[in-house]
């Protein structure tokens, strides 16, 4: 069945923004990160994509039992780790690369050693405040984790940095000299960089690296688009035009009437919405391509419609094809339009909008 609208995600972008990783930091190992299906792209189809990355990073253990059930054989590194005897039981069987980054799951680990051997990454709280081990009580952690027989050692170390989309930021430069000076004299790979520490942080790039945003195309920095950073978009949300009317002068359109026409005004109702995830807080003018040509948006985004004044382009009819975002409209335009941040416009893509890869 037809559906009107839907988002189409660009194969071949998926797999140049992973050579762009790559090819920023040149030696490297890649942990694609595909948590929150993956950022609202669908979690099994752009990991199949990805299949020259080293491995896929998720939040959760349903994310990644997902992967397995799929056929997906790469390392699957859980962010959050795990928080019971049993969910390490099945973290084991299945292979996943387990996150720690508290005295309790090290605890856990202690306490739970099993026959299978357990890839661990050992986190260092930096100054993100969240989740990791404070310096003080990183090493200690580290020796004990080497003291399991089941640990594959030594463990991976690694932080999460919290500012460095904004590279004027000096909050970045303190991290990485706290995580060198606390791991100095610590065996174990290393792993730093999600996508802002990737592209604007050489000294975060080690040997393993986490990218997330830049894989779909998006700059991961304040102010910048992806093409900037030579990244491809991934997703374009495109829907149809479902009318066409006429909205005489000093006459308002949609929900409270916050919008009134000023002139004869001809305007195209489109099928898209809050419900499918187009943020309903976006203000009149925020731009629509509708048959190729940019046109703005009128009235209050509903559940299921919005309204576009198409009065100064070609003639539109019902079936005409739009474009809420994508590489004519990037998604970072219209997240900052709404006030948000793009990672919210992707990953609020509903499950009602059919993914289409291509």
């Amino acid at each position: 069945m037809h559906s009107l609208i839907r988002a189409r995600i660009d194969t071949a972008a998926l797999r140049h923004n992973l050579g762009v990783a790559r090819a920023r930091a040149p030696g490297a190992a890649v942990m694609a990160a595909v948590k929150a299906n993956a950022y609202g792209h669908g979690l099994i189809d752009t990991a199949r994509t990805l299949a020259a990355a080293d491995g896929f990073a998720v939040a959760r253990l349903d994310e990644a039992l997902a992967l397995r059930a799929a056929g997906i054989g790469q390392r699957i590194l859980l962010l959050e780790g795990v928080f019971s005897p049993d969910g390490l039981a099945l973290a084991a069987q299945q292979r996943f690369d387990v996150m720690v980054h508290s005295l309790e799951q090290v605890a856990m680990l202690e306490a739970n050693p099993g026959t299978t051997s357990l890839n661990v990454w050992l986190k260092l709280d930096t100054g993100m405040n969240r989740l990791g081990l404070r310096p003080a009580a990183f090493t200690a952690a580290h020796a004990r984790l080497q003291r399991i027989a089941s640990v594959i050692e030594p463990p991976v170390l690694t932080t999460h940095l919290a500012c460095a989309d904004d590279r004027d930021d000096a909050m970045t430069a303190r991290q990485l000299q706290l995580f060198s000076e606390v791991t100095r004299d610590l065996p174990g790979a290393r792993s730093i960089a999600n996508s802002a520490g990737l592209l604007g942080w050489p000294g975060a790039r080690g040997d393993w690296v986490r990218p997330g945003l830049m894989l779909y195309g998006v700059a991961p920095f304040i102010g910048m688009r992806g093409a900037q950073l030579e990244l491809r978009p991934v997703m374009t949300l495109q829907s149809e035009v479902i009318a066409v009317k006429q909205v005489p002068t000093g006459e308002t359109v949609g929900y409270g009437g916050v919008w009134r026409a000023e002139r004869p005004t001809r305007m195209a109702v489109v099928a898209a919405g809050y419900g499918d995830g187009y943020p309903r807080g976006l203000p009149a003018g925020t731009p629509v391509l509708v048959k190729g040509c940019r046109a703005a948006l009128i009235g209050r985004v509903s559940m299921d419609m919005i309204t576009v004044d198409v009065t100064d382009i070609p003639p539109v009819a019902s079936g005409d094809p739009v474009v809420l975002w994508g590489e004519a409209i990037p998604v970072e335009e219209i997240a900052a339009l709404a006030g948000r941040i793009p990672y919210e416009l992707l990953c609020a893509v509903t499950e009602r909008v059919p993914h289409e890869f291509s």
